[in-house]
């Protein structure tokens, strides 16, 4: 018995072991190819583009400008202002509000455009009393309503600049085959948070590297839903919008490109918009955006690999869909890193295995480079301190996404498994810079997920991890235990910072005041 339990254990830690090494070596696959996207980068940066066209008035096309909208009151009206500014001739381009709101949103919608009306605008408001396919059934609605030969839409808390239009519309007309073109995105309020900061990150990164790379070397790249311009014709011939997954855009993106429709991707055209200010508005955009990409890549993947696309567009085309698998595996690395510390001390003889595995720290480094390319060119367009925000952001960007794993991998099984989702909207509290200053705003939340007890528990077992990696003198594994440590604390402490279980700054005031009331009376007694 003594002997079957021992082979058993045995066979157990053999099994962790490779569990391990396959998850280190997934995450050192999906960091080569962010390298070879640099590359790309690097690449497209030497080779000279030619310039649009310019197109006089009377040539420019027209155009409709879709405005999906739930539930957005602080941010609604501020979009419609920025598009009526637009430097296009209001006879070229018609506003078609598609809004789902179901609070005062519809009213304040309803307003602006009969005020944008009286100015001569040819605006449309399409109020649905039924949310059915959430955003992609409102686009794929409001379709067959468009005039114009190419759309140009835009979330709730965008604000496009004035030129957005005579920028884009341009590129068309350079291929017939382009179907998309799409902007980059700009942060309103980056620096109102670590939180928001560590966002901006991630995002400047996805646009000045992820679709520059992708976009310069031919492979696919994706529609971001927003701040882009679509050829209405595409969208036909692609199928429409479907409401299968839960980033219609990526799906939608997909089936073009497969078709043999071409992406632009425009670097230096950036449209503002606001970045989630609070971790749980944070969390349904991750869960989304992560569950989403995997259901695309399920629909999809063998699709991709029976095309006549080139390899290495096939490659990099299952590195986009399925990036978030990584968080997947960045968790089960970490959960079996704290046994395996004790397993590598009392098991000498495999000393060559952990030295092999060593090498997977390159992914560390090939991250390093990727991200600090991303602040470079991003720092040097905003004057910011590149080496400073490498030293204080980029750690706590490592560490918030490795915080994220646990959240992140349930929408990835759930994505896998083909489990259905409601689309959640992220919130937007309009453009504000005061700490925290949306919390007594609606669509605040009030209740904490049961998911932040687990990640709370998290922090403390990875705490463990790190005096057990000081006590055997575990020196390689030890900034990453720490790592896991910070990024699950942040996640914890945000999630319950950001939710109204806490008292207010003015409610704790007055405990205070009340509490220095009693005591005082207590003295004078």
């Amino acid at each position: 018995m003594d002997t079957l339990l021992s082979e058993l254990a045995d066979l157990l830690i053999y099994l962790a072991l490779a569990l391990y090494a396959l998850s280190m070596a997934v995450i050192l696959v999906f960091s080569l190819g962010q390298v070879h996207l640099l590359f790309q980068y690097f690449k497209s940066k030497q080779i000279s583009k030619p310039e649009p066209p310019s197109l006089p008035d009377k040539e420019l096309p027209f155009v409709t400008v879709q405005l999906p909208i739930y539930n957005e009151l602080y941010v609604a009206e501020r979009l419609l202002h920025a598009i009526s500014n637009f430097d296009y001739p209001k006879d070229k381009f018609e506003i078609h509000v598609l809004d789902d709101s179901t609070d005062e949103t519809c009213e304040i919608l309803a307003r602006a455009v009969e005020a944008l009306r009286a100015d001569g605008f040819r605006v449309e408001h399409f109020h649905r009393s039924e949310r059915h396919g959430f955003k992609a059934g409102a686009l794929a609605d409001a379709l067959p309503k468009a005039n114009g030969a190419f759309i140009a839409i835009f979330d709730a808390d965008f604000i496009p600049p004035k030129q957005f239009l005579r920028e884009t519309i341009p590129h068309f007309f350079t291929d017939e085959n382009i179907g998309v073109v799409q902007t980059r995105w700009a942060h309103l309020n980056e620096t109102e948070s670590l939180l928001t900061q560590v966002q901006a990150m991630s995002l400047n990164a996805h646009f000045s590297i992820e679709q520059e790379g992708r976009n310069s070397a031919g492979y696919f790249i994706n529609f971001n839903g927003t701040a882009g311009v679509i050829r209405k014709r595409m969208i036909e011939d692609a199928g429409g919008w479907e409401a299968d997954t839960l980033t219609e855009d990526l799906d939608l993106s997909y089936r073009a490109q497969l078709k043999g429709w071409k992406f632009k991707f425009v670097s230096n055209l950036a449209s503002p918009a606001e970045l989630p200010s609070e971790m749980a508005a944070f969390r349904s955009q991750q869960f989304r955006w992560a569950k989403g990409a995997i259901q695309t890549a399920v629909k999809h993947f063998s699709k991709v690999w029976e095309s006549q696309q080139p390899d290495a567009v096939k490659f990099h085309a299952t590195i986009h869909l399925c990036a978030n698998v990584v968080f997947l595996f960045v968790l089960i690395s970490g959960l079996l890193s704290v046994p395996l510390v004790f397993y590598k001390n009392e098991h000498i003889h495999l000393e060559l295995y952990f030295n092999i595995l060593a090498i997977s720290m390159l992914s560390f480094f090939c991250t390093i480079s990727f991200y600090a390319t991303s602040l470079l060119v991003c720092s040097e367009e905003h004057g910011q301190d590149v080496f400073g925000k490498l030293l204080t952001i980029f750690p706590a960007f490592i560490a918030f996404s490795m915080g994220m794993s646990l959240h992140n991998s349930i929408a990835v099984i759930e994505g896998l498994t083909g489990k259905r989702s409601p689309f959640v909207r992220t919130p937007k509290f309009g453009n504000h810079t005061q700490h925290a200053a949306w919390l007594h705003k609606k669509y605040a939340t009030e209740k904490l997920a049961p998911l932040t007890l687990v990640e709370g528990a998290l922090a403390l077992y990875f705490l463990v991890g790190i005096l057990i990696s000081l006590d055997f003198g575990e020196v390689s594994l030890l900034p990453f235990h720490c790592l896991f440590a910070t990024g699950f604390s942040m996640t914890f402490w945000y999630s319950v910072y950001h939710t109204k279980i806490l008292p207010s700054e003015e409610r704790f005031a007055k405990w205070v005041k009340w509490f220095l009331s009693q005591t005082s009376s207590a003295r004078g007694v």
